[in-house]
């Protein structure tokens, strides 16, 4: 299926009429681009630079552990600086059509893939000092197709260098509301990566508008650390250990009451061996820590898998 190329005005604006306003994003904690058409942006002057990216996407029918549904396969890289972004890059137009210098660039860094203006998806201007006009193109394959260029990108040129590997991005939200797709966004993005990835999301009617602001708003909530976890567990192991000292001493002192001739005998004993309790107890007290913050990280680890969020 092709992308809506139906947002680009490839030729001549029409003559009369007003065209339609060009989609946002509109999700709340994601800053606006301003949107302009294919038509805009190649009248630009020559003081503009212009980047090409693309989304490979595939329909999925699996199921994560039997019943989270994976809905899509979407492919992004991991770049040689630790960013994710979409392959692609700039294009230089003096010598390239915009689909000319992408596919250049996908040759190199996926070897086994060609995109058409029919794949054009959106064009925005980019923020901060440099002119920046950024092209988006989504092409959707098939589930096997993906795969084939998933294999096929491992032996391209740029791989272990340019690119450090595919990855696919997870669109559900399990029920932790952090799992998946949340914990995705939370990763550092280079460039408009981010925003394109959402938008396409949108516009292609692969995640619903109010399921992506809950998965951005959900990475600006602050997270609890594995050692907020391990330090609650230490106070619990802690509590638990101090009540059963409280028992212990209560039945302590019900036999001496008993017995009155124990208590000088028993007396000396006790200040003696004080010195020392006091030293195992410190000694179990950083053994019990300890412990309580590798139960910490464990179960931070070995969380149940949640339900996705419907």
């Amino acid at each position: 299926m092709a992308a809506v190329g139906m947002m680009a005005a490839t030729g001549p604006l029409p003559a009369m009429g007003a065209l339609p306003p060009l989609p946002t994003l509109g999700v709340p904690g994601v800053p606006e681009l301003k949107p302009l058409t294919r038509y805009e942006a190649m009248r630009l002057g020559p003081g503009w630079s212009h980047s090409c990216h693309a989304m490979l996407y595939a329909p999925n029918p699996g199921m994560l552990f039997g019943r989270i549904p994976l809905r899509y396969a979407v492919l992004m890289q991991m770049r040689f600086d630790g960013l994710l972004g979409f392959p692609g890059g700039f294009v230089d137009r003096r010598y390239w059509s915009l689909e000319d210098g992408l596919n250049r660039v996908l040759g190199l860094g996926l070897g086994c893939v060609r995109l058409t203006e029919a794949d054009y998806l959106c064009s925005h201007l980019t923020e901060g000092p440099h002119r920046v006009v950024a092209h988006f193109y989504a092409r959707q394959l098939t589930l096997e197709e993906l795969h084939t260029i998933e294999i096929s990108a491992v032996h391209s040129r740029d791989h272990g260098m340019e690119v450090m590997g595919m990855v696919r991005v997870p669109l559900y939200t399990q029920k932790d509301r952090m799992g998946g797709l949340p914990n995705f966004l939370a990763n550092s993005f280079v460039g408009t990566a981010k925003f394109q990835l959402l938008f396409a999301l949108k516009i292609l009617n692969m995640v619903p508008e109010e399921k992506l602001a809950e998965a951005v708003a959900a990475t600006q909530r602050p997270k609890k650390t594995a050692i907020d976890h391990a330090g609650g567990a230490a106070g619990h192991l802690s509590a638990h250990k101090a009540g059963n000292e409280l028992a212990k001493a209560g039945n302590e002192l019900g036999e001496r009451a008993e017995h009155p001739g124990m208590v000088h005998a028993g007396a000396e004993h006790q200040l003696v061996g004080l010195e020392g309790q006091v030293l195992a107890e410190q000694l179990a007290g950083a053994e019990v820590l300890e412990q309580s913050v590798g139960l910490g990280a464990d179960a931070v680890v070995e969380q149940a898998v949640a339900d996705v969020m419907e």
